[in-house]
């Protein structure tokens, strides 16, 4: 784990994973430390993983004051990882939350980006839905044994007002974020709760309302190319979000990876790698 001083003086963790050109990997949750995203199903193989916690979660420090934690302010953070690592440009990739984080990075300091690759992205932070047709993508799934208990679940924390209400029906609900619920998802997901830090979670997108005029503006005038990768079966965002949102950006190539989930590395490694290295190889 490293460490580096953000611009109000709260310290920051990181780590770095694998060999090859950086990648800054920002995590989501909100609000889950970075540990989760493993090695993105290999990726460190090609690309040194730079995974930051976000403030608050994992080895960083909870600021003092937790309005610090809302999307559109972590933007200074990555700025300041950028600055701390000496790099003049950064290959970017967010996931979940962690992908409108990187939205707004971008449109704050595009000249700073050389390439933007958003996994499974929340499009909260640019004014987008992230749910479009989710009804018809829980439903194509109902003969799996889990279906059930995992609806009854999800209406419970849709009515959930913060996410420590939430908390206890995540569980049971998480068969829905993955393409397979085997071993391996079960486990990830059962890490959640030991990764997450509700505070951070329940402040990421408090009080915070795009601009979204003027975001679509200025990712619409990105000069960097943007890979936009969603699973076929996840429900934040679905397919049809996803490919509803790429029109955001001038430059942007949208895979959908068939049979995957919310986290696409689980469950299907080598394409995801491939979709993902192919494109970044193709951006250098």
């Amino acid at each position: 784990m490293e460490f580096f001083t953000s611009y109000d003086g709260t310290t920051l963790a990181f780590r770095t994973l694998g060999d090859g050109p950086p990648l800054i990997c920002l995590p989501g949750g909100p609000g889950r430390a970075a540990d989760y995203l493993g090695d993105l199903g290999g990726l460190s193989a090609h690309r040194t993983l730079i995974l930051p916690d976000t403030r608050g979660t994992g080895g960083s420090a909870m600021p003092a004051d937790l309005a610090t934690c809302r999307v559109d302010r972590l933007v200074a953070d990555v700025e300041a990882l950028r600055h701390h690592l000496g790099l003049d440009r950064v290959d970017l990739l967010g996931h979940s939350a962690g992908g409108s984080l990187a939205m707004l990075y971008a449109a704050a300091h595009p000249d700073r980006l050389t390439s933007l690759t958003l996994v499974t992205p929340s499009f909260a932070a640019v004014g987008l839905p992230s749910d479009t047709g989710v009804d018809e993508v829980i439903a194509a799934r109902a003969a799996e044994p889990w279906h059930a208990e995992a609806v009854t679940a999800h209406r419970h924390m849709k009515t959930a007002n913060t996410f420590a209400e939430a908390a206890p029906y995540r569980f049971a609900f998480e068969p829905l974020m993955y393409g397979r619920w085997d071993d391996a998802a079960r486990a990830h997901a059962a890490a959640d709760p030991a990764q997450r830090s509700l505070p951070v979670s329940e402040h990421y997108y408090k009080d915070y309302t795009p601009d979204s005029q003027e975001l679509r503006r200025r990712l619409g005038a990105l000069p960097s190319p943007v890979l936009l990768l969603a699973g076929e079966v996840d429900l934040w965002p679905t397919a049809k979000s996803a490919a509803d949102a790429a029109s955001l950006f001038p430059e942007a190539k949208l895979a959908i990876q068939p049979g995957a989930g919310h986290y696409p590395w689980l469950d299907d490694p080598q394409a995801f790698t491939a979709k993902v290295e192919g494109f970044l190889s193709e951006v250098s």
